[in-house]
């Protein structure tokens, strides 16, 4: 193994864990080298296949993303809960549901894979009510087995326990909160914000190249059982 090679490959790794932009733009000898020198490449892969991150290429750029159960890079659910302003283990299923909704929203069409410009908090709400409509019909029509019936059935109450807004408060000067699905909604999209995914404006929600690396690799592959259940059932031309 080539020492320069293996440094090359580590300082790649460091930059891309603590969010650095290696790409054709940014760190270019850098991001030219995982793309032309197999040695740095196979030495990166291997460093990052054993620490439980998987690695995104997208627009000429790298991303990386923590896999399942990664307690160095990824978030425990506690973690997860105070980074979004959450306080119950429900309510953190719940903020798992609308960003896998607001996905569906941008990514219905496997043809031309972005399938909006951007996002409300009305379209996540909508797309959220659907989706859990089709998921409580998939209780009568389907053979949910325990785990899945109790899940979709304590999201659904707390879902529509919310009031669209609190009462006396409009739309427009509504803050992020857990007292409606409005602000609830909102709570999530700061996350999203937050974590480089999202960006905003006049309120418009805007995906970010991460998200896409994200949406367009992970969500891809694994998308599984609960695609099938709050689309109901899996159609080819979508994601």
């Amino acid at each position: 193994m080539d020492n320069t090679n293996l440094d090359k490959a580590m300082e790649i790794f460091t930059l891309l864990i603590v969010g650095e932009e290696i790409s054709s733009a940014q760190h270019v000898d850098l991001y030219e080298d995982y793309r032309n020198n197999s040695e740095v490449y196979d030495i990166l892969t291997s460093v990052l296949k054993k620490s439980n991150l998987s690695l995104y290429e997208f627009g000429n750029s790298l991303y990386v993303t923590a896999g399942d159960g990664n307690r160095i890079f990824g978030f425990t659910n506690d973690e997860l809960k105070r980074a979004i302003g959450l306080r119950l283990n429900k309510e953190l299923y719940l903020a798992y549901f609308i960003i896998y909704n607001t996905i569906l929203l941008f990514y219905q069409d496997s043809g031309s894979f972005s399938y909006v410009d951007y996002v409300r908090s009305e379209d996540v709400i909508a797309q959220t009510d659907s989706s859990l409509k089709q998921a409580m019909k998939a209780l009568h029509d389907k053979a949910l087995n325990d785990v899945e019936e109790n899940s979709f059935q304590t999201l659904a109450a707390l879902w529509e326990d919310m009031p669209l807004v609190p009462v006396n408060e409009d739309m427009a000067s509504l803050k992020a909160a857990r007292g409606s699905k409005t602000g609830f909604v909102k709570l999530v999209f700061n996350f999203l914000i937050s974590q480089d995914l999202f960006f905003e404006s006049q309120g418009r929600y805007y995906i970010k190249p991460r998200f896409r690396a994200l949406a367009e690799n992970y969500y891809e592959d694994n998308r599984g059982r609960l695609y099938s259940i709050v689309t109901g059932g899996d159609r080819d031309a979508a994601y």
